[in-house]
């Protein structure tokens, strides 16, 4: 850790411990002091929960500030109202499952949300900090499956936060890293969550929490997030765990974070195609309306909008970090879905066989496909099918995830576990039912399957999701997911036979049964791997 964030952090502590006293008696007020001025949040119908929604964690990213890391919001006089969420981060709806309580998308959006348990506590409180999915294109923190009220009974405070997307997010220029400070340019949207991480270590003692015991949580690309958070020295010191829901920094297909070089190329060309301009100046002054739409208008513009290694928040690459112990040595739960990528299978024409296995490991594996299929055997079109859909989500998401937790396993000197979220759900009107799909497993953990249209849940679902809201609490609480009344679920390592807990009615751990695939899979898309 650099001598400014050991400063940082340092103070921080200072300054929870002179506050702690103060908070914990206040813990019952609707009326909470920050740095930036009083706000006033809402009790839930029951009484249980203060909520403190659209909260500014930093200033307005419009402007001049346009493509720069994000900067102290300001702070201002009287009582700021903090009963309704601020409006998400500029982007265009890709994905329809997504449901918004916010005014709707704007350049304008560095907010966070804080939960909190009501009524007076003993001793400060642990932290969860959330952050939203939406493959870094889309997404925010207003999402009633994402609501941390019903996680908040469980005696944890929960934060969430927006954070820049897309071109606002994760643009890069020569220009702008001749402008900056560090030379590099391209993950606002990672550094936002970083300075959100900042406010809760300034802020959280106030509302009754302990900056000391702060867990940070995302799925897909807020779980990439967290692999890269624990990679980064600007994030060092700031929490005490990790929780990675489907997805990881490290390596994969499409997911490796971009070069420097390949960044600014990428932007440069983007520019002059869709504006015949690359000058700062001039783009700064684009509407954020026309901005968005020339880069949703882009070629592979998800390819060219996202995080790269820019030599300040990483300065070197993720798996680079990690092979060399330099990452945040924390407790990590991390894990995937059983259907990943099952629906993308299910909606081709053509079901797999055995036979279009084989054409596809030759055309994909080469010379090595018989040791694909040694490892995604299947011996009859109902095998194929089922492998089929395991290596979907392999390639999709699920590799990605088992490359961290192997990474950590081997170099994090702090317990790992590993799960599979295995119970398939009742769908919705976007994913088939009976499918653990992608992104299935958010509402199981913040306890918020009623906000789930359409979906006729049966016990065994409200069950798995008091189970999960109890590891996922246990765990910021602990570092340990294990608890009374829960299945024994066993820290990932070789000496254990690599248990993975398998989430379902019956959730129980047992030893991996796929390692060979990933092992496979580490030799062929492997940091190591021959390209």
């Amino acid at each position: 850790m650099g001598l400014l964030n050991r400063y940082r952090f340092f103070a921080a502590g200072v300054c929870a411990f002179l506050l702690s006293a103060t908070a914990v008696h206040a813990s019952d007020s609707l009326t909470v002091m920050t740095d930036g001025g009083r706000v006033v949040g809402t009790l839930s119908g029951d009484g249980q929960v203060r909520s403190f929604l659209g909260i500014p964690y930093a200033a307005p990213p419009v402007g001049p500030l346009r493509w720069k890391p994000p900067q102290p919001a300001a702070k201002w006089s009287g009582v700021r109202s903090a009963t309704s969420f601020g409006p998400r981060c500029m982007q265009t709806k890709l994905f329809p499952d997504m449901v918004f309580r916010d005014p709707g998308p704007s350049e304008d959006c560095l907010t966070l949300n804080v939960w909190v348990p009501a009524g007076k506590n003993a001793a400060p409180l642990p932290v969860m900090v959330w952050i939203h999915g939406g493959g870094f294109v889309t997404g925010g923190s207003s999402e009633p499956r994402q609501d941390g009220e019903h996680l908040a009974r469980k005696g944890v405070i929960v934060v969430s936060m927006n954070y820049r997307l897309g071109i606002f997010g994760f643009f890069a220029l020569p220009s702008l890293r001749a402008e900056s400070a560090k030379h590099a340019a391209g993950n606002y949207g990672l550094m936002d969550q970083a300075s959100a991480l900042e406010w809760v270590h300034r802020n959280i003692a106030s509302f009754g929490g302990d900056p000391n015991k702060v867990t940070i949580f995302g799925e897909s690309a807020g779980s990439i997030s967290v692999n890269a958070l624990m990679a980064s020295p600007l994030s060092r010191g700031s929490f005490v765990g990790a929780i990675g829901e489907s997805g990881g920094a490290l390596t994969g297909p499409g997911l490796t974070f971009l070069s420097q070089r390949v960044s600014d190329q990428r932007g440069e060309k983007f520019a002059r195609s869709a504006f015949k301009n690359s000058s700062l100046s001039f783009l700064r002054s684009v509407s954020a309306a026309d901005l968005l739409k020339a880069a949703t208008a882009a070629p592979h513009s998800e390819e060219t909008f996202w995080p790269n290694v820019d030599g300040d928040f990483l300065p070197e690459s993720v798996a680079d970090i990690f092979a060399k112990g330099e990452q945040s040595h924390v407790p990590l739960l991390a894990g995937w879905n059983k259907d990943e990528g099952s629906q993308a299978v299910l909606d081709q024409s053509e079901k797999p066989t055995p036979e279009s296995l084989r054409a596809m490991a030759e055309k994909r594996f080469g010379p090595r496909a018989q040791e694909f299929l040694n490892v995604y055997a299947a011996s009859n079109d109902a095998e194929a099918l089922r492998v089929a859909e395991d290596f979907a989500g392999d390639a999709f998401i699920a590799y990605s995830t088992w490359q961290w937790l192997e990474a950590q396993v081997k170099t994090g000197n702090s317990p790992v576990y590993r799960y599979r979220f295995d119970l398939g759900s009742p769908g919705d009107p976007f994913h088939p039912a009976l499918l653990a799909f992608h992104s299935d497993d958010i509402e199981y953990v913040f306890g918020t399957l009623d906000s789930r249209h359409g979906a006729k849940w049966r016990p065994e679902d409200y069950k798995l999701s008091e189970l999960m809201q109890n590891c996922w609490t246990n765990f910021a609480k602990s570092g340990d997911p294990n608890g009374p009344g829960l299945p024994r679920w066993p820290t990932y390592n070789k000496a254990g036979n690599w248990p993975v807990m398998h989430l379902s009615p019956d959730s129980q751990a047992r030893p991996d049964r796929h390692r060979d695939r990933y092992l496979f899979l580490q030799q062929v898309w492997g940091p190591d791997a021959a390209h």
